[in-house]
């Protein structure tokens, strides 16, 4: 036998005058257990000698060239957390298997743990962790915020040094690219909602009234709400994308060792381009679904674009359209807020990168349709 397969850890089961005896062999040791097939096959011995008619009750490990503690808690799992009938074994290995049986869980301890963790402790443990990591997250753009209003201070005491260019890419990629996507649905969202609209209509004589329905929806809350949600998707994800690659080709840790602000030279110039392009969106994506349901309104209740035209001023006050401007704005300043925050958490890893994306989105949206609410609460108290 060469001395490499000395060395392999095995079990030999000998059957003595007294009973089954189990005699392990070779290193029982994190080295040579390292090794997948003969991990595998020391595991299927031993779990042929557990399943035995007579598991071996008498162990002698004196013919073991190496012990250490993984393989004394191999032994220890083996026989089930308790000492066997007879045990043969040198000062040095009677001394670690001590240790491990010390050190080991109870078999009461066991059964108590998975309980507690198939029960309300590990809800209680995981909503803690939720509100600990919630804390963080709130914490994070709290401080962001306040640094963009001390960028924005900054900017304002010195334009000549503002990151203009930056600005002016940022209203490209996320203003000007977002219109053809944003008319083609906000048209097919309004064309919908006409056809809707006059199922009803039609039943009580009230063909005249979609010119209402659609004007405050469609102004009010659906256009800036669907500008809002389509540049969260595709701006909001490219933001935190954009970040998270600088993070991961370690390009903010450049940017910290020349002294360039994160917050003046990253998130400063995308929030105020987002700021300043998302009103324009919104009142872009209300005009192209006020035109489909001018279109749809005339071609299902034979109500004429130019009765729709000189109707809508009466039907919308002029509050209206202010109130959905300035809720554009506050989603703009959110979205690149929240993509940023997300962008700057990533880690340097491309799975981090990916979920990062995905919360960003999600967030983003999440945040769009509560403050939404909170406005519509807020200025329906006043009147408005």
């Amino acid at each position: 036998m060469t001395e490499l397969s000395r060395s392999l850890p095995s079990l030999a089961l000998r059957t003595l005058p007294e009973g089954l005896c189990g005699v392990p062999q070779g290193d029982w040791t994190a080295a040579a257990l390292a090794d997948r097939h003969a991990a595998k096959a020391l595991l299927g011995q031993l779990a042929r000698s557990q399943g035995r008619a007579q598991a071996p009750q008498r162990w002698d490990l004196r013919e073991l060239q190496q012990l250490d503690h993984v393989g004394a808690q191999l032994l220890w799992r083996q026989w089930g957390q308790q000492w066997p009938a007879a045990l043969a074994t040198t000062d040095l290995q009677q001394q670690m298997l001590e240790r491990v049986a010390q050190l080991a869980l109870t078999p009461e301890a066991l059964v108590k743990a998975n309980a507690r963790e198939g029960g309300w402790g590990l809800w209680v443990d995981r909503l803690g962790e939720r509100v600990i990591e919630g804390g963080e997250h709130a914490t994070d753009y709290l401080r962001m915020q306040g640094q963009l209003l001390l960028d924005l201070y900054r900017w304002l005491r010195s334009p000549q040094d503002g990151p203009w260019r930056d600005l002016s890419g940022h209203l490209y990629q996320m203003g000007t690219t977002a219109l053809p996507i944003t008319a083609l649905v906000g048209f097919l969202i309004g064309v919908v909602l006409a056809y809707l609209m006059s199922l009803q209509l039609r039943q009580f004589g009230a063909e005249a009234f979609i010119v209402n329905i659609l004007g405050i929806s469609l102004i009010r809350e659906l256009g800036p709400m669907l500008a809002a949600i389509l540049v969260a998707g595709r701006s909001g994800s490219a933001i935190t994308a954009q970040i998270g690659v600088m993070r991961v080709t370690e390009e903010l840790d450049a940017m910290r060792v020349m002294g360039i602000s994160h917050g003046f030279r990253l998130v400063m110039p995308r929030a105020v381009a987002l700021a300043i392009a998302m009103p324009l969106i919104s009142v872009w994506t209300s005009l192209c679904s006020l035109a489909g349901g001018m279109l749809a309104s005339d071609l299902a209740l034979n109500v004429t674009p130019a009765y729709f035209m000189e109707a809508l001023p009466a039907a919308v006050a002029p509050a209206n359209v202010v109130l959905a401007t300035a809720k554009s704005a506050v989603f703009g300043i959110l979205i690149a807020m929240v993509g940023c925050h997300y962008g700057l958490r990533i880690k340097p890893n491309t799975e981090s990168l990916g979920q990062g994306t995905t919360s960003s989105v999600v967030s983003a949206i999440t945040v769009v349709i509560l403050v939404d609410a909170l406005f519509a609460i807020l200025f329906r108290d006043v009147g408005i």
